[in-house]
């Protein structure tokens, strides 16, 4: 099985700070299945490290007010290109990201408020049949993994 994983998850340093979000659970699916690392603001051609960005009404901002819809809606198509080339069925995601956020991303204020929503690439990956999971519910994939064992 073949699962995309935001690539920060796996502690590369691609986060917008110039950082990664290592996940040490991760480990334990490295036998079990084969982890696709991606990082679609990198391959939307963002550089890192970049300002951060967030959603307002579909469109991409920076904190500087500048328009990166167009790079984060060119990561999203190039992860899907390979979530098709690896026939990968779900996705580790970073939570709360406005590329790879699912169920909750930031409001666009840049005031640390939450709001239901899901980031560009995590919202295209899932209408296109990819489950989504995060570093918050790994348990559940786990679960899911083990049944398809």
């Amino acid at each position: 099985m073949n699962i995309l994983v935001s690539a920060c998850l796996l502690g590369l340093n691609c986060r917008y700070s110039g950082d990664g979000k290592y996940i040490k659970e991760l480990e334990e699916l490295k036998g079990k299945v084969h982890l696709i690392p991606v990082c679609p603001e990198q391959l939307g051609g963002l550089p890192t490290p970049r300002n951060p960005v967030e959603l307002k009404l579909g469109k991409a901002f920076d904190k500087e007010g500048r328009d990166c819809t167009e790079q984060f809606c060119k990561g999203a198509e190039e992860v899907c290109k390979l979530a098709e080339y690896f026939e990968c069925t779900a996705a580790i995601l970073k939570a709360n990201s406005p590329s790879c956020g699912y169920g909750q991303i930031y409001d666009g204020s840049f005031q640390g408020k939450l709001i239901q929503g899901n980031g560009m690439t995590a919202e295209i990956l899932a209408k296109r049949g990819v489950k989504i999971f995060s570093e918050k519910n790994l348990e559940e994939l786990k679960v899911c993994i083990d049944e398809e064992s």
